[in-house]
């Protein structure tokens, strides 16, 4: 399986990775090597984990149960998506002990967003991880071209039942339009600390202008993302921002980041730079239009390999000696 093809959508190609070079350190006896790290106090087996992407159906009859088995496996964290095809209930009971974050929309009627927590919450959910950079859906050229529409066999299971009573009303991506809260701002963090005990992690922030605002409303995480390249156009790729956010995070809280890790040195790349974990959207469901479960398994399982491989060429003998020292940017 090549993890390295490239994609046709925009704002999604590594080459922002790509001008990253590694400084390697020799003979320092890498013959044993670690890949374990923690993301907000639980152990994980190597710093990759499963970005919130929708509809697994789409790519795999089994979708999200198959993805949930195959991180459990792995022992890393699988972010479940609002919009997946299997409910969380049925995510759970396929993989009963896999580490799960839940990603979080805030809509317009926030009953919605609040029954979803308490839903993963009871469900032994560890963290909300709320997306905040879609209050209008991106221009996305690509579903206009394919005229994309979930097909009328997949349901957004989180979902079902709920908007029976709107069928006459236009979908997007398998709900009711303008359901998403455009009006969303700082004060609703404040709105979710009140209804969960959850940690809360802020996915899409690309300033350390913005870092610096959810520290200081009490977040637990940012993930540094541009929501693979779907939102804004002309943004920056999020491995580009991710720097001055670990600066002006300074260790506060933890800093992860998504969009365009392809290999093992990216993995590293992104850890040099500051990132305490990394999450692939992209390549996790290439897995699944594989082989379901096993090829998931083998996407995490070439990460992995590559990132300890690298790891070692690269001096480290474990997560905590990647540092700022291990990286410079060339001019591609």
């Amino acid at each position: 399986m090549d993890l390295n093809q490239s994609s046709s959508t925009r704002g999604t190609d590594n080459l922002p990775i790509a001008r990253i070079r590694l400084r390697p350190r020799i003979l320092r006896d890498v013959s044993v090597s670690d890949t374990r790290t923690t993301v907000q106090g639980t152990e994980i087996s190597f710093p990759v984990g499963i970005a919130p992407t929708a509809f697994h159906c789409l790519a795999w009859h089994e979708g999200e149960v198959a993805t949930a088995r195959a991180t459990e496996a792995l022992n890393t964290c699988y972010i479940t998506s609002t919009y997946s095809t299997c409910s969380v209930e049925e995510i759970v009971a396929a993989a009963p002990s896999g580490y799960r974050w839940f990603q979080l929309y805030v809509y317009r009627e926030r009953k919605l967003s609040e029954q979803l927590v308490h839903r993963v919450e009871a469900l032994g959910y560890k963290a909300l991880v709320l997306t905040v950079d879609v209050p209008y859906t991106g221009k996305r050229r690509n579903d206009i071209r394919n005229q994309f529409r979930l097909p009328p066999h997949l349901k957004v299971k989180n979902f079902e039942g709920v908007f029976q009573q709107e069928t006459s009303v236009p979908e997007e991506y398998g709900i009711p339009a303008n359901t998403l809260d455009p009006s969303i701002s700082w004060k609703d963090i404040h709105w979710l600390q009140s209804i969960t005990r959850l940690p809360i992690i802020i996915k899409g922030i690309l300033t350390k202008e913005d870092a610096e605002v959810a520290v200081e409303h009490g977040v637990q995480g940012i993930i540094v993302s541009n929501h693979g390249g779907r939102q804004l156009d002309g943004g920056p790729a999020s491995i580009d921002a991710l720097a001055e956010i670990v600066e002006t995070v300074a260790g506060r809280i933890e800093v992860y980041v998504d969009g365009g890790i392809r290999t093992g040195s990216d993995v590293l790349k992104a850890l040099a730079l500051g990132a305490k974990c990394v999450f692939i959207g992209r390549p996790a469901v290439w897995g699944l239009a594989y082989k379901g479960e096993e090829g998931v398994r083998e996407v995490l399982q070439i990460l992995n390999d590559e990132f300890r491989l690298s790891m070692a060429l690269s001096g480290c003998r474990n997560v905590a000696e990647i540092n700022r020292s291990l990286v410079q940017f060339s001019k591609l």
